[in-house]
């Protein structure tokens, strides 16, 4: 393996933790005997871009360090090589670490983790989602929550979190369930009113929400949680359980286990990793172990 070890970095991620992470991981990488090239874009794709090259050039693995868009990106590149991942997770949400059990905003610590995996060639092989060409790590979403989402990115003030809380009560106001078809492994289709789908490689999303609890990375399956047509008041009730996983208890909520999940609903976009894939219908597969995560 190249000694060579790409730093995927995000310097605005977590508020600028990312270009302070940066340094540390740095150290305990070279500490430990490899070269270290740090890779920054001038946007997402240009990032991107940047990290394929690197990548393309030999690699011997990519440290991502920011939060789930980072690895996200990191996830473009990587998916289907035997170029392993690090993580070093100092973003907002960092589900991804989360779901896997690596560190979180602990950039000293993930780094040396890294860097002692690599030297002693400790890898997991996780699965993937892939939608077409588009490959995400912890949950696709659908729904009330892509809403959410969808009008928080409208809105240009106020800044941070804080627009995605006025946009939940903009949609909450406005709250209707969605009709849905939902195809599970070439199943048939299933045809109802839910508030929202959710199809999880990984258990959390938005930062701890524990919307598929039970999704493990490296089974082969997804967790596909159905969130059904609820009231409003009914969703207000259930959906503050997300964060320790109990609304899957819910009559409302059903959970299935597929590889592959076709979803169409009009008028819906689909999230994943936090981005934008584009408007439903999508259909999302299970690839097992199609990334070597650094453990």
């Amino acid at each position: 393996m190249s000694h060579e070890v790409t730093l995927f970095v995000n310097p605005t991620a977590g508020r600028g933790r990312g270009a302070h992470a940066a340094q540390p991981a740095a150290s305990a990488l070279r500490d430990a005997g490899f070269s270290v090239r740090t890779v920054v874009g001038t946007d997402a794709r240009d990032a991107l871009a940047r990290l394929r090259t690197a990548v393309g050039e030999g690699a011997g693995a990519v440290v991502a360090v920011g939060g789930d868009g980072m690895v996200s990106l990191a996830l473009q590149a990587l998916a289907g090589t035997p170029v392993p991942l690090g993580v070093v997770a100092v973003g907002t949400g960092n589900d991804f670490a989360r779901a896997t059990g690596l560190p979180v905003r602990e950039p000293a610590r993930a780094g040396r983790a890294a860097a002692e995996a690599l030297k002693e060639g400790r890898t997991r092989a996780v699965d993937l989602g892939r939608v077409g060409s588009s490959w995400y790590g912890t949950v696709l979403c659908s729904g009330f929550d892509s809403r959410v989402n969808d009008r928080g990115n409208r809105m240009r003030l106020p800044a941070g979190r804080f627009k995605y809380d006025l946009a939940m009560i903009a949609e909450l106001a406005a709250f209707r369930p969605f009709p849905y078809r939902i195809t599970l492994d070439d199943g048939p289709v299933i045809e109802t009113e839910a508030t929202l789908v959710a199809v999880g490689n990984g258990s959390s999303y938005g930062g701890g929400m524990r919307i598929c609890p039970d999704a493990v990375p490296d089974d082969g399956l997804f967790d596909v949680t159905v969130v059904g047509d609820c009231s409003r008041a009914t969703l207000l009730r259930v959906f503050p359980q997300v964060y320790r996983g109990g609304h899957v208890s819910h009559p409302k909520v059903t959970v299935h286990r597929a590889r592959k999940v076709a979803l169409d609903a009009p008028g819906l976009t689909a999230y994943a990793d936090g981005e934008p894939l584009g408007a439903l219908p999508a259909v999302a597969e299970c690839v097992p172990g199609a990334v070597r995560l650094l453990v």
